[in-house]
């Protein structure tokens, strides 16, 4: 036994050493792997654009029978001008699953390609599985520019 060492004390030895310091370096090494793929899975979240009010364009460019879809802030909006020249506006989002929704001139209705779900131009639903009416937007006309605008 050493002159300076006790018994008490424990002898470090080089594996040890190398334990300890292999060690580090995997659970770093493994950090290094996961932290990006955690961060790519989890993406940041974006705040909400408050917006009031859009210009979705003029009306000779919207024809008639058509739904176009416009961004309102980070939502999309189905915009429908009906065969009998009237304008209206609703959330794109389906209110079932959150798929977007169109709308189809050949049967009159809004539709929802995921599960087949349809909405009357009054933004009811009428048959498949969405549980509630879509949210409507108000539509005003100011001059030939169409505006849509939060319903109040």
């Amino acid at each position: 036994m050493n002159a300076g060492s006790t018994a008490a004390e424990p002898v470090k030895s080089k594996r040890d050493f190398l334990k300890i310091v292999l060690g580090g370096g995997l659970i770093g090494w493994a950090g290094t792997l996961l932290y990006p793929l955690f961060s790519y899975l989890n993406p940041p979240r974006q705040a909400e654009v408050e917006v009031t009010s859009i210009n979705a364009g003029k009306l000779a460019d919207i024809p008639k029978d058509s739904g176009t879809i416009v961004r309102f802030g980070n939502k999309p909006v189905l915009l429908v001008r009906s065969g009998s020249d009237q304008l209206r506006a609703f959330s794109a989002i389906c209110t079932h699953l959150d798929c977007t929704v169109q709308f189809k001139s050949d049967i009159g209705m809004i539709w929802c390609a995921c599960h087949n779900g349809k909405y009357d131009l009054n933004g009811r639903n009428v048959s498949g599985p969405p549980p509630r009416p879509l949210e409507e937007y108000r539509v005003v006309l100011q001059g030939d520019e169409v505006h849509i605008t939060t319903k109040i």
